[in-house]
């Protein structure tokens, strides 16, 4: 065959590929995407963005994931009187409290946590955080005898759990739990499973500033995108993140805090001190699940940059990014970070 023939032939063959990629591709049903918009949710705002092939999968994927939201709250809200952790810290010292399978499965990892960090991490830390809802309220500081009474309830050695008849029992009177350092984090995994299950190709689900991406990222890009925000200056973006399947955690000062003596106060504790932990402006923790990474970052938080950093790159798949509370000019990061960083 001469090669003018040759030629041809291959510019043929190539131009109905084509033609049969741009056929396939128009047949190719499309995906849907929307937004969910800013509700309120356990304590805070949720917003989701979800890619699906359809507009009902997308829909239906927002309602479930809303859906786990509202059960959780239900369950955990120490807010809610009616809620099983607040049964369980109204009788547990009392008797053994039974408890449904996900508050167990929360209180069982919080304990795991509370082990790993040496209580950094403290499930049991809610008398302390009790006592400065109080004194956000009256617009004191509690006083020195206040503080040494809640740190003696405080203690997760003190928190029996029973695995056969799933129940909760106090080994101290006066504990209380505070669920508000992981029940977000146990929050955003279920909605992610719950989203999936509905159709979702992808999704990304914020609440309070945790997130959970996975799957397809909207607008067609290769990767779900976060901002992490200038702990100094309100909407300032200091670095943009990277996150496929992972979640993100972020806890600082700027986020919550209470006002009181005219003096911020951050809503993070430490359980040794009962006072603010005011080491690090910032802290986020970018890990497999958001349980994970929520309950990471509150424990960062309170052990400050050294030791955080040490425990963090010790655990497989987890990364942190910290700003300390001075706010010097270089950002702490763990030896993989920089892969997140776009």
């Amino acid at each position: 065959m001469k090669q003018s023939s040759r030629n041809l032939l291959l510019q043929i063959i190539t131009g109905l590929m084509i033609l049969t990629l741009m056929i396939w591709q128009a047949k190719r049903p499309r995906s849907v995407e929307l937004d969910s918009g800013y509700r309120q949710t356990m304590g805070t705002f949720a917003r989701l963005l979800v890619v699906a092939p359809d507009r009902e999968a997308a829909e239906n994927s927002l309602d479930a994931a809303f859906a786990v939201f509202d059960r959780v709250e239900a369950l955990m809200s120490d807010y809610d009187p009616d809620s099983q952790i607040s049964r369980v810290n109204r009788d547990a010292y009392h008797e053994p409290v039974a408890v449904d399978g996900q508050v167990f499965e929360v209180l069982s990892a919080a304990l795991e946590y509370s082990r790993l960090t040496d209580g950094a991490f403290d499930i049991t830390v809610g008398p302390v955080v009790q006592l400065w809802r109080d004194a956000r309220q009256g617009g004191q500081a509690p006083t020195p005898e206040a503080i040494a009474r809640a740190r003696e309830n405080v203690g997760y050695r003190y928190l029996e759990l029973d695995p056969e008849t799933q129940t909760v029992r106090f080994g101290r009177d006066g504990m209380l739990l505070d669920v508000g350092g992981i029940a977000k984090g146990y929050a955003l995994d279920r909605a992610a499973e719950a989203m999936r299950q509905a159709g979702a190709l992808g999704a990304m689900i914020d609440i309070g500033g945790d997130i959970v991406c996975f799957g397809q990222a909207v607008g067609g890009r290769d990767h779900w995108l976060i901002g992490l925000q200038d702990p100094d200056e309100d909407g300032n973006l200091l670095l943009r993140l990277k996150i496929d399947d992972r979640a993100v955690a972020t806890s600082g000062d700027y986020r919550r805090f209470v006002v009181v003596d005219d003096r911020k106060h951050s809503h993070i504790i430490n359980p040794a001190t009962a006072e603010a932990a005011e080491a690090l402006a910032s802290v986020t923790i970018i890990a497999a699940t958001a349980m994970h990474a929520d309950a990471l970052a509150t424990a960062a938080s309170v052990m400050g940059p050294e030791k955080a950093l040490t425990l963090i790159e010790s655990i497989d798949h987890t990364e942190a990014i910290l700003i300390p509370g001075d706010r010097p000019q270089d950002i702490l990061k763990t030896s993989g970070a920089a892969d997140t960083i776009e």
